[in-house]
């Protein structure tokens, strides 16, 4: 990896129409060179006030492309603060950052993104499809501002049928597959997960609890006596015909859902013919769940096993991206994506980074459809393929079943694009307006609300929410648990102090405000430009803070604000009218009298959405951690004692009492158990009392 070369050339040292044969840049090259670049075919700078610093850009690459090598690798542009620009791969560095320092022939996009260049570091690979994996892993990791931006980046749910115990569980599951068992997905939501496995136990009649449940059940639960279970856990069937149902459930899961309903429905009917009419109704109620999964998927293939299709839609310089995945034959859901991407980039462009990003961390289906055509497609393809064991192929459809799927995703890409420009230009008038209720410079495109819950002071935590131009931005809220010692319990005045400062003191360290960007009027708005060139970016510092309290809470938060030195942000406190009731709130802001908003005024609906969502955040993870703490073991606070060997001492004992009342020699005759743990669970026991 290089940083900063000793080399320095001038513009002079570089000859005009290429470089020279030990790996310059060649015109027969410049296709190549170019692949991210969008050079030669693009308009040149067409303004003035940036041309100096593009030149000073471009006099920092060349004086790094001097000591570039020609084999693959990654790239990566920074600025004078050291933030990440721009991450590229290249088949040839050399050439590949030869195109940047060319100084002509750019788009705006590339020439702001060289006049901010400051530094470069390089990665060398052995192959193009490394660097093209390496590119995406660190696109994700790093978000730089020019790169198409993959957001939303949640892992999909699969359904997993475990193969580590006697009797097979089936759960949701999400993350690593580090557990032994087959794995069906991914799912588009939770809710589909959910929905099916509901579906599949009344089906399958197979287990969702945990193995320690499991392990320690006595007599049939309650999902026993609602024939959601078979009942493994007392025998009340056959193990081997347990394993029968789940083998049956992994069957359908894989695509021969015709042939389990055909075997449930012969053996439907074998029991109505031996008037076993009770056993005929059962499989009648299972082939009943098992129809009911196959009618909510909406579209199925005929011919597509296994495939992804991915339909960009591009409106109003915003894209969107629609992801459908069909496994086994079986259509299982769809998620729309908004990537963050420069306008000026071609939807081609866009979809094959949004690949490479989608695929870093999950496997690639064996066949992957596109709506547009990616010119990088065989590289792109090869990359996946080495992920897997097995080819994976991308190809734009022209005909037949899979050409209607991609255009059935690209409907729904047009229409969930054109929700989101219509709910974000509502959103906007709703800023607009709120920034003229509380006398903002400007609309505000970071609002933040907060709110404390608690029972007398117990399990007291502090929810902060984030609102911008596209709505809620629930990948930015913050949890804080009140940590002060010294506050009295109930002390809701010290609580939103210790939040606020939390988060502000945080807030200054990392993202120091400049003296322009803290400035009076018109200062907000120059900030906004420099740091949310998008225009649904949120910048870091909020232009309104929302206290969920009268003007106490707001003292308070003013205070708190005023001892870590910012006294510029805009502060605003929401209380609650008489009997609590919506739509008599009574604000309070700094410097003005308290005021209410006309009743049925769309201003006070939004604020009530901001308040109920910051009350909603809060008080769930109150409950949250109120759960937590009711159903805490002791024997989790003693070091050395993990699952493993909790559940032995529980089965050998029955319960923590039990457990703490047991003498040393007892303990250590527990199986699992060696001595030095039973000397550990003593001793903690006996220490406490």
């Amino acid at each position: 990896m290089s940083r900063a070369p000793s080399t320095d050339r001038s513009a002079k040292d570089l000859p005009p129409d290429g470089f020279d044969d030990q790996g310059g840049f060649r015109e027969d090259a410049a296709e190549e060179a170019q692949d991210h670049a969008q050079a030669d075919d693009a308009p040149e700078i067409d303004f003035d006030f940036e041309e100096g610093a593009v030149k000073a850009g471009t006099e920092v690459i060349r004086r790094f492309w001097t000591t570039l090598p020609t084999s693959p690798g990654v790239y990566r542009m920074f600025d004078d603060k050291g933030d990440v620009l721009y991450v590229g791969k290249a088949k040839n560095l050399k050439a590949r950052v030869g195109s940047y320092a060319r100084g002509q022939a750019h788009s705006n996009r590339i020439a702001r993104m060289i006049s901010q260049t400051a530094a470069m570091e390089f990665v060398t690979t052995a192959t193009e499809t490394e660097a093209l994996l390496l590119e995406a892993n660190l696109i994700k990791q790093l978000k730089p501002r020019f790169n198409v931006l993959m957001r939303d980046d949640k892992s999909f749910p699969y359904i997993l049928v475990t193969a580590d115990s006697e009797a097979p569980q089936i759960v949701k599951h999400r993350g690593a597959r580090r557990r032994k068992g087959s794995y069906y997905g991914p799912f588009a939501s939770v809710w589909a997960v959910n929905r099916t496995v509901n579906a599949l136990q009344r089906a399958f009649l197979l287990r969702t609890c945990t193995d320690s449940y499991y392990e320690n059940r006595t007599r049939p639960c309650l999902l026993y006596q609602i024939k959601r279970c078979s009942g493994p856990c007392t025998g009340e069937i056959d193990l081997a015909d347990y394993q029968g149902l789940a083998d049956s459930a992994k069957s359908f899961l894989a695509g021969k859902s015709n042939a389990v309903k055909d075997r449930m429905r012969e053996e439907m009917q074998a029991a109505s013919e031996t008037m076993e009419f009770e056993r005929a109704a059962r499989f009648r109620d299972r082939i009943a769940a098992l129809s009911a999964i196959q009618g909510t998927q909406g579209v199925n293939t005929q011919g597509v096993e296994e495939a992804d299709v991915f339909a960009l839609d591009e409106q109003a310089g915003q894209f969107c991206i629609e992801v459908f995945f069909f496994r086994n034959f079986q259509n299982w859901g769809n998620r729309a994506y908004f990537p963050k991407a420069d306008r000026t980039m071609t939807p081609d462009e866009v979809l094959a980074s949004f690949i490479g990003q989608f695929y870093d961390d999950k496997p690639a289906p064996r066949i992957v459809l596109v709506s547009h055509a990616i010119e990088d497609a065989e590289l792109l393809a090869a990359a996946l393929s080495s992920r897997t064991e097995y080819r994976v192929d991308i190809h734009q459809p022209q005909r037949g079943e899979r050409k209607n799927l991609v255009e059935y995703a690209q409907r729904n890409a047009k229409e969930a694009l054109g929700r989101r420009l219509a709910d974000t230009a509502s959103q906007g008038k709703l800023l607009t307006a709120l920034g003229q209720s509380f006398g903002l410079p400007a609309a505000p495109r970071r609002i933040e609300v907060y709110d404390n819950s608690h029972i007398m002071g117990t399990n007291a935590v502090g929810g902060m929410i984030v609102a911008g131009p596209t709505g809620f931005a629930k990948q930015h809220y913050r949890t804080f648990n009140i940590k002060s010692e010294e506050l009295t319990p109930g002390d809701d005045y010290g609580m939103m102090r210790e939040v606020l400062q939390r988060r502000f003191k945080r807030l200054v360290k990392e993202n120091p405000r400049t003296a322009r960007e803290a400035g009076t009027e018109g200062g907000v708005q120059e900030t906004m430009v420099e740091t949310a060139p998008e225009s649904d970016t949120l910048p870091p510092w909020p232009d309104l803070v929302l206290i969920d309290g009268g003007k106490g809470q707001l003292d308070a938060a003013r205070t708190a604000l005023e001892e870590i030195g910012v006294t510029d942000v805009s502060l605003v406190g929401i209380a609650k009218g008489r009997d609590r009731d919506a739509g008599r709130e009574t604000f309070f802001v700094p410097g003005r009298p308290p005021f209410k908003l006309p009743p049925r005024d769309p201003t006070l609906y939004f604020v009530q959405r901001l308040r109920d969502e910051a009350h909603r955040f809060a008080i769930g993870t109150h409950r949250a951690k109120r759960k937590r703490e009711m159903v805490k073991n002791p024997l989790d606070e003693i070091a050395g004692i993990g699952p493993s060997r909790k559940r032995a001492l529980l089965h050998h004992f029955g319960t923590v009492k039990a457990i703490q009342r047991a003498a040393f020699e007892d303990l250590a005759k527990t199986p699992g158990v060696n001595a030095a743990t039973a000397r550990a669970v003593y001793d903690f026991f006996h220490t406490q009392t």
